[in-house]
């Protein structure tokens, strides 16, 4: 969404055998944030395609689309671009109190992938990334950017961040790459 004016358009950060690190800009997706009471979750997770993780951090994938659960009524829902507006139609049809926001056009995502990927996460996110399961995600600070931190492997995550601080995120992973590229 808005990829002409994608804040990283065009951004490379290249690894080399060295460092065992890579980033790049993710492929646009559809993102939603859905408020609704837990007790509705099942129905939600009808409209929605997949069904809701029940536990803060889980994450349930189904079809290319995803849930992320960040807080007790609070989920984050990724598609395909292509599936937007049927997902935005089939919730303005959902018969239970909720909000749905298309918080596309807010966000983009960045990969970091590789052996030394929590490595070069650690040095602005200030918990143990490693601790973090494979197929969870939270909400967190990366230096003084909020972002949302999905692990999708052991070795790769996704840092969902506002367009707004995508350049700064950007950089910090940038003057990372280079120190693990020089055993810094």
């Amino acid at each position: 969404m808005l990829l002409a004016n994608h804040p990283l358009l065009g951004k490379t950060i290249t690894g080399d055998k060295t460092s065992r690190l890579a980033i790049r800009v993710a492929e646009d997706i559809a993102r939603f944030s859905l408020r609704i009471d837990p007790a509705s979750a099942q129905s939600a997770g009808a409209a929605f395609g997949t069904p809701l993780p029940a536990r803060i951090g889980g994450m349930v994938e189904a079809g290319g689309r995803t849930a992320l659960q960040l807080g007790p009524d609070e989920w984050v829902l990724t598609a395909p671009v292509a599936d937007g507006d049927a997902i935005a139609d089939a919730f303005a049809a959902l018969g239970e109190m909720h909000s749905l926001v298309d918080i596309g056009h807010r966000e983009v995502g960045i990969l970091v992938e590789g052996e030394a990927a929590a490595l070069a996460l650690r040095s602005a996110v200030a918990f143990d990334v490693e601790a973090m399961a494979v197929g969870t995600g939270c909400r967190t600070l990366f230096d003084k950017a909020q972002i949302v931190l999905i692990r999708e492997d052991k070795n790769r995550f996704r840092i969902e961040v506002w367009r707004s601080f995508a350049d700064h995120v950007w950089g910090i992973l940038h003057a990372v790459s280079r120190e693990i590229a020089l055993g810094l």
